[in-house]
């Protein structure tokens, strides 16, 4: 009187757990926001009434890294604040994400210097990029749809790539496992 499982039965009941897990994730974003720069006020500036990002499920920050699953990283990333980012980062719960908001965030901006992190990938894996010195609203609010469709479909990227593995144009002179 052994009972035979329906394997195809299982794969679909798993399949639409995960769909239902992925839709309730991305409306419920929990973000922590690294403010380090000029573009924490268009930063402030999508949480207002005007764009009210809330209605992506993304109106309540957390302080706490541990209570929070996306990471905005805002602003210029020095060597010196790079391990605070990196520890940070290590302390939020998995499933979580990041977005490199700022084009100084994305690849260092006009300070190409010995200062300053070339982009946080060479430290932490990044899901979304949005450019932009400061970017723009409507640019925040597209890259938070893009980092939604991602968090829908359970996509995560890899680790963060080595230096020499970026593009020629976002390879930094410097080391900067070195400053972790």
């Amino acid at each position: 009187m052994g009972s035979t499982i329906d394997v195809a039965k299982l794969n679909w009941m798993t399949t639409r757990l995960d769909e239902a897990l992925g839709w309730a994730r991305k409306f419920s974003i929990f973000q922590y926001p690294f403010v380090t720069a000029c573009c924490g006020m268009e930063y402030m500036a999508v949480a207002a009434s005007h764009y009210d990002v809330d209605r992506f499920g993304a109106g309540f920050p957390r302080f706490s890294p541990r209570q929070a699953d996306v990471l905005f990283v805002v602003g210029t990333i020095s060597h010196k604040i790079a391990p605070v980012l990196k520890r940070i980062y290590d302390q939020m719960t998995e499933p979580k994400w990041v977005v490199a908001f700022g084009v100084c965030t994305c690849t260092g901006g006009f300070y190409d210097n010995y200062a300053t992190v070339m982009g946080i990938d060479t430290i932490i894996p990044v899901d979304v990029y949005i450019p932009g010195c400061p970017p723009r609203p409507e640019n925040v609010l597209d890259g938070l749809i893009k980092l939604q469709e991602k968090i829908a479909h359970g996509a995560k990227v890899a680790l963060p790539a080595s230096p020499s593995s970026r593009p020629p144009e976002l390879q930094a002179p410097h080391r900067p496992e070195t400053h972790l």
